[in-house]
């Protein structure tokens, strides 16, 4: 098989802005990608693409399993490279979080479930979840929050995306006890990360269609911080004269989503505020079970649920709701250029929902994860290319 045709139009916009070269193509031959860097038990299948997958803590082993069964009903030509890391299970160390990132830089592209963080500090300030983000320099989150059909909630019909600035703001490690019962905690803003994220978002807007991007911040309260973030997303919008531009604070932008979402098109925001609105936008459409997410850098795709839940509570009980692992790993393949499959799955997910009859418990339903997969598979069909 020849590499691929042409690689997702994000990942070569980015190229050219930040990072000229750096892409070095996807392979689909198994001499490509023979030597594998990890200790991961593979099996390389000739012209298949290989992934790497990262189950991750609570429920995501399960949601996993979900896309395992369905991509095999499906024959999807993808190999997983399965590798395991969680602080909670203890299965995290520096050899093992090279050994993910040495096959996530090798396939360039991966599927993640949540990783979760414990709040107790043991001398760490930074979790596993955040430095495999920051090595890979994956700063763009993108979560598609979209109504899906047959499925009621409050506010239907909804369409917005939400893109997110995740290597720096809120999120740097960088605290400190200046004096007793003082701590410091900074958040860095820096001009060349706030035009990326930008950029990106403008890039994405004019793509994909869309007239509008937002940019959410505090630069009222944060003035140098949000301000200059503000000033970059100012700046980068007289480059885009086609797509409407407006900024809007982000204790308004909370209620606004609440009342009036359909008003929203693209979000474009800083690390801390992302996070809070990808969970409340979640929520309109059905929660973290239903809404699909992907992280980018110039040379990587990451993709994985919208709201990065572990849902630790479910575990076992084989409840847990793999939609938005099946619509983020349909994502995947369409990123590979695997339109076929990819169309076919989230097809047959979207007639599941649809249909209503096998709803999980966060629907409304009764039925378990196995009943939602088997449905799946039962749905998946010869879809035109």
């Amino acid at each position: 098989m020849a590499a691929v045709s042409g690689v997702r139009w994000l990942t070569r916009a980015l190229v050219s802005a930040g990072n000229p070269g750096a892409w070095r193509g996807l392979s689909t031959s198994a001499a490509a990608h023979a030597a594998s860097r990890s200790q991961a038990e593979d099996v390389r299948v000739e012209g298949s693409f290989p992934v790497t997958m990262l189950p991750g803590d609570g429920v995501g082993p399960e949601l996993m399993h979900a896309v395992k069964e369905v991509f095999k009903a499906a024959a999807v030509p993808v190999e997983f490279q399965e590798h395991h890391l969680s602080e909670v299970q203890n299965m995290a160390s520096e050899e093992k979080l090279e050994q993910v990132l040495s096959s996530m830089k090798e396939n360039k592209v991966a599927i993640i479930g949540k990783i979760h963080t414990p709040m107790e500090y043991k001398g760490e300030l930074a979790s596993y979840d955040m430095r495999l983000r920051r090595k890979l320099d994956l700063f763009a989150n993108v979560v598609h929050v979209k109504s899906l059909p047959g499925y009621m909630t409050r506010h239907n019909n909804l369409d917005l995306v939400i893109i997110r600035e995740q290597t720096e703001g809120e999120y740097s490690s960088l605290e400190h006890e200046s004096a007793r019962g003082v701590i410091e905690c900074l958040k860095i803003v820096t001009r060349a990360k706030s035009q990326r994220i930008a950029k990106f978002a403008f890039d994405y807007a004019t793509k994909k269609g869309r007239s509008k991007v937002i940019a959410v911040h505090k630069a009222n309260i944060m003035k140098l911080g949000d301000g200059l973030f503000l000033q970059c997303c100012e700046e980068v919008a007289e480059l885009y004269p086609k797509i409407k531009f407006e900024t809007m604070i982000i204790d308004n932008c909370c209620m606004q989503l609440v009342q009036n979402p359909y008003q929203f098109d693209v979000l474009v925001m800083p690390n801390l505020y992302g996070n809070i609105i990808d969970n409340l936008a979640a929520g309109l459409v059905g929660g973290a079970g239903v809404v699909p997410g992907e992280s980018y850098s110039a040379e990587y795709a990451v993709f994985e649920t919208g709201a990065r839940h572990p849902f630790a509570q479910a575990v076992g009980r084989n409840i847990a709701n793999p939609t938005a692992m099946l619509l983020s790993a349909s994502n995947m393949l369409r990123h590979l250029n695997l339109e076929y499959h990819s169309s076919m799955i989230a097809d047959a997910v979207k007639k599941v929902i649809k249909v209503g009859k096998v709803r999980t418990r966060d629907m409304g339903g009764y039925s378990t994860t196995t009943d939602f997969i088997k449905s799946v598979i039962g749905h998946l069909h010869p879809h035109g290319s």
